[in-house]
């Protein structure tokens, strides 16, 4: 049986963020993941956590000035720093809430230089936190112009140069599907590398079903390839979240 859990970034947005936890439980999530919680204090995300009785499966590195265009640093030359007080900063958030992973976020950057940082700073990240786990995600180019990490097989390179339990690959049905236009190939490519699964459907990244993304193969594909990891929903809904779920039950 799969394990979905819910992005309460994306999901329950009707809500603020500290009702979204109890919400993803009564509709039947089994664990939630925030992509930023960096503006709220991590001692109530961690009570509104323990209130429902969810755990925390993943939240991203800091992006930096999203609205200025800036999407992490982890793959950006001269960038170190910024991207080392930003992987300070999600591990002070990750002693109290406990995710399984960190997914962190290569930047907008391009050429050797760039993949020489991302391996550099993933080096020692996964090094200094080993307990801890990261990821990194290809995000198409059409919703995320200029992001270094667009491609599977640059993400499967760095993933395999680095050897680190504690690395894996977020595979994202949306961007995968994006990115190569074939999502069950691309999964039986990677999905010895993938560690978290997250989906949406195309066009208008709303709930699965309701684009052309092939939502129920998808999921026998897990099934036959004995995925045990988690299923996120990471999609903005078409209407109301609650009216969203179809896909979600039996």
């Amino acid at each position: 049986m799969p394990h979905f859990a819910a992005n309460l970034t994306m999901l329950f947005a009707e809500l603020p963020l500290l009702e979204r936890f109890a919400a993803a439980q009564h509709a039947g999530f089994d664990a939630v993941e925030v992509l930023f919680p960096y503006d709220h204090d991590p001692k109530e995300l961690r009570a509104a956590l323990d209130d429902c009785g969810l755990p925390l499966i993943l939240f991203n590195t800091p992006p930096g000035d999203w609205q200025n265009g800036e999407r992490g640093f982890a793959a950006v030359p001269g960038a170190e720093g910024r991207f080392n007080e930003g992987l300070a900063l999600a591990l002070e958030y990750a002693e109290i809430l406990r995710p399984a992973f960190i997914h962190v976020m290569s930047g907008n950057a391009a050429g050797p230089k760039a993949l020489d940082t991302l391996l550099g700073n993933l080096h020692r990240a996964v090094q200094h936190s080993p307990r801890q786990g990261f990821l990194i995600e290809p995000l198409n180019p059409y919703d995320m112009p200029g992001y270094f990490l667009n491609d599977f097989a640059t993400a499967s390179h760095v993933i395999a140069d680095i050897n680190a339990a504690n690395l894996g690959l977020q595979f994202d049905a949306y961007h995968a599907h994006r990115i190569t236009g074939d999502l069950l190939g691309t999964w039986n490519a990677f999905r010895h590398q993938a560690q978290h699964i997250q989906i949406a459907d195309h066009p208008g990244r709303h709930e699965p079903g309701s684009g052309e993304i092939p939502f129920a193969a998808f999921f026998e594909h897990l099934k036959s390839s004995a995925y045990t990891g988690w299923i996120s929903a990471e999609y903005h809904p078409a209407n109301t979240t609650v009216s969203s779920l179809g896909w979600l039950k039996p």
